[in-house]
Order: structure tokens, then C-alpha cells, then sequence
């Protein structure tokens, strides 16, 4: 079984210096979304599935067209929901997320003031994930350990998500305590490609995850973060 984890394209944040919520790409990131079209066209996927959010399916929209697929939105694969920032200056976001990055570890478990705390945000994504793989007949079958029992081992899937929500699945089928700064610990590229990739032991599936953030199909003077 293998999870394929895709990030968004670069979005368009700021505009004319005001914040914009719910961003579609920018041109650049329009480019990035078509060269990962062109480098998903040669996978055999069984699913596809999408962000609700603009950006995300914006950055399908090639992948889908190269594969010839419907849009399948799952919306727990959203993002983490930030403040409502939008048409306010670009530098009251800087500064509150300068001022959020030198707080306290464990102060940053609250998150940005009136957006989604981090702690019920990684709950969010743990929740949705257990239950779409749930569904899919994948889930954990020992407490200590992860490991897990897999119906399907053959399956591939794709998710087109974000760098919150693809690192927090990550760690979590791999079995890591999770942190607030998941976007700092695993540093993924827009427009990259994360693969989780299922092995069989001897009582079940255990993830291993090569590569992260596989950027390959962007050229070095037009990937982003």
C-alpha cells in the first residue's frame, strides 16, 4: 500500500499588501502545478482525493486532467484554520506568526489567536485519518508499536493537502509523538511528493517513508516553500 502526500502549489497570500484568505496560486505556482501534473501522469493510482481548499484543488486540477479523473474532495484533509486575516495588511500576519515561532514549546499548542488551536487541529487530522483509512480496511492493531493491518496492500493513493496536514499524517503512521511545529520538522516544497509506503512484518504493515518532499520536476529556480 502506498500513500502518496502531495502539497499544495505556492498561493497567492498577499495581494497588493493585503492578506487574502483561501488563496488560489499564484502564476509561478500555476507553472509548479503543471509540472506536477505532467510528473503524476505516469502513476497508476486507485484514488485520488483533494483539499477543499482553493489552492489545493487548483494545484489537482492538472493532476486529474493528466490522469483523467473526477475531483474528489475530502475535507478533512484541510489545512489549519487560521485567523480571518483577509484584506488586512500583510504585516499583521508577519508579525503574528513571529511573535507565535518565539513562544514557548509548549505555549504553541494554542496556535495563532482566533484561528484553530494546534492541539485540536492534530486531533482534526489524526480523527480523519483513522477514519479514511479505517474505511479503506487500514488500521492500527498494536498500541505499543504502529502497526497496522492493511486489506488492500496493493492499493495507491494520492491526497492533494497541505504541509500542516501531510506532516501531522505522516508522523502519525509512523508512529511519532507529535509536536507543534510539525510545518518545521518535516519541510515540505510546494508542489512536492511525500510517499509513505506500507512493508509487511510478521503480524501486520509497518510505514516507511521515502522520499519527503520529492521535488524532481521543478526546476531549482522555481521551487518555493
Amino acid at each position: 500500500m502506498e500513500l502518496l502526500l502531495i502539497r499544495h502549489a505556492q498561493p497567492l497570500w498577499v495581494d497588493d499588501g493585503l492578506c487574502v484568505d483561501n488563496p488560489p496560486l499564484t502564476k509561478l505556482g500555476q507553472r509548479q502545478a503543471e509540472l506536477l501534473g505532467k510528473r503524476m501522469a505516469r502513476e497508476h493510482l486507485d484514488h485520488i482525493y483533494v483539499s477543499p481548499l482553493l489552492r489545493t484543488r487548483q494545484t489537482a486540477e492538472p493532476i486529474l486532467r493528466e490522469l483523467k479523473r473526477d475531483e474528489v474532495i475530502e475535507p478533512w484533509l484541510e489545512e489549519i484554520r487560521s485567523p480571518i486575516w483577509n484584506g488586512l495588511p500583510s504585516e499583521k500576519a508577519s508579525k503574528a506568526y513571529e511573535e507565535e515561532r518565539a513562544r514557548p514549546g509548549r505555549e504553541r499548542w494554542h496556535g495563532l489567536e482566533g484561528g484553530e488551536p494546534v492541539k485540536d487541529f492534530i486531533a482534526r487530522i489524526h480523527t480523519g485519518a483513522e477514519k479514511f483509512l479505517g474505511d479503506r480496511g487500514i488500521y492500527r492493531i498494536e498500541h505499543e508499536l504502529p502497526i497496522w493491518h492493511i486489506e488492500k496492500p496493493g492499493e495507491r493513493i494520492a491526497c492533494v493537502a497541505h504541509a500542516g496536514t501531510n506532516s501531522a499524517v505522516i508522523c502519525h503512521l509512523l508512529g511519532l509523538a507529535p509536536t507543534p511545529w510539525e510545518w518545521e520538522r518535516f519541510v515540505l516544497g510546494h508542489a512536492s511528493i511525500s510517499k509513505l509506503e506500507a512493508f509487511k512484518i510478521g503480524d501486520g504493515y509497518v510505514f516507511s517513508l521515502s522520499p519527503l518532499s520529492d521535488l524532481e520536476h521543478i526546476p531549482r529556480e522555481d521551487r518555493t516553500n
